[in-house]
């Protein structure tokens, strides 16, 4: 036997109905197990009971009936009992386990048009091949994201695409299924120290191309802001990126211009928030920001601080956050390729699910797309007195 062989919760349970019928001689009309005492017995949600049941009323193999209950079927045959799902669970193989055709998505939320692109590459992908996709958010909470891996799984989800949440502990739900051979595939981020498939944008080569177009422009202030702690992998990375390449200029690393963990929470309160204040006193000349949101933040920051963009100070985004059109953005940005990072999720989970490349030991794919600097109207040359 295949130690490695996923079993859906929602098969486990059909596995019980029909052994129950079976062993119990349960004769058409009479009542098997109710929906709680599935749930209570498997220790599973209700979306997962009812999903097991669907499917055994879809062979006619028990009746279900509103309000009522469920029923061993009025046209059950012994064949049917004998062979719908115990003949293909007796196998033990991936293989012989009923195709859903759904894919998961896992991600923090669709506020802005990098997620937007995302999805619309991974929708795109799935079709061309006959797949579905469902879409949870995590929200950025990890125990979010615990529960949406789970549901996903519950409900027969052939794979998973997950856009992790960039938090500096793992998810040792992810982890097990890692181990467990249950395919998935990481977007825009990894695991440090752990081997899967991921695809993602060069963070590293994003900031280094972002502070090299600035320092053309005649910039030596250049402050790089992020919303999210500086331990989580993606800032990491990225500010490491923004140090090598003002070392490769040999200027000297200011401290004061990495600016992380900090929340814009109402632009109606600006004039009280620290970075308001930095801002105004012309601490730099120029931004960095790492997510387009915050992006828009600055901009804002900066016209309640009585300062004009480009002409006082320089803005650059990662990703694009005010236009669905490229040729129509008014941001300098790093574009990360997001719709393209969408479809080679897609086709690499699609990959790993029918290659059978979800068995351990196997070899993973590691995909960084580079990124490119598009210049926009929020970058020019520095004001001259600073």
């Amino acid at each position: 036997m295949n130690m490695n062989t996923r079993v859906p919760l929602y098969q486990k349970i059909q596995q019980y109905i029909l052994e129950q019928i079976r062993t119990n001689g349960l004769q058409p009309g009479e009542r098997i197990p109710t929906e709680k005492e599935l749930m209570e017995q498997f220790n599973v949600s209700k979306i997962t009971v009812v999903k097991a049941l669907s499917g055994l009323a879809d062979e006619h193999i028990i009746d279900r009936v509103p309000g009522k209950g469920s029923f061993v079927g009025m046209q059950k045959q012994a064949e049917q009992v004998e062979m719908t799902i115990p003949a293909a669970m007796q196998k033990s193989e991936p293989s012989a386990l009923i195709s859903t055709k759904l894919i998961g998505l896992i991600i923090p939320s669709i506020l802005d048009y990098f997620a937007i692109r995302l999805i619309n590459g991974v929708q795109t992908t799935l079709g061309k091949h006959g797949y579905r996709m469902m879409i949870l958010m995590s929200e950025g909470d990890i125990e979010k994201e615990k529960e949406a891996l789970k549901t996903l799984q519950a409900i027969g989800a052939e794979g998973i695409l997950i856009f992790p949440v960039d938090e500096e502990h793992y998810n040792e739900e992810i982890l097990n299924m890692k181990f467990s051979g249950y395919p998935f595939v990481l977007i825009d981020r990894f695991l440090p120290g752990v081997e899967t498939d991921y695809i993602a944008a060069d963070g590293r080569l994003g900031a280094q191309l972002a502070v090299d177009y600035l320092w053309e422009l005649g910039h030596r202030q250049i402050a790089i802001c992020s919303d999210s702690p500086i331990q989580t992998l993606t800032v990491q990375e990225r500010i490491e990126g923004y140090i090598t390449a003002l070392k490769n200029k040999g200027a000297m690393i200011n401290p004061a211009h990495i600016i992380t963990d900090f929340y814009i929470e109402n632009l109606k309160d600006a004039e009280s928030h620290p970075l308001f204040r930095y801002m105004r006193n012309r601490m730099a000349t120029a931004y960095i920001t790492l997510n387009g949101r915050l992006g828009v933040q600055m901009y804002q920051l900066a016209s309640q601080a009585g300062l004009k963009v480009p002409d006082d100070l320089s803005i650059i985004s990662f990703d694009e956050p005010t236009s669905v059109v490229d040729d129509f953005s008014i941001f300098t940005y790093v574009k990360q390729f997001e719709y393209e990072i969408g479809c080679k999720a897609a086709e690499t989970i699609l990959d790993v699910i029918r290659s059978g490349r979800h068995e351990q030991g196997r070899s993973y794919s590691k995909i960084l797309l580079k990124p490119e600097l598009v210049p926009g109207h929020t970058t020019g040359k520095p004001p001259e007195e600073v």
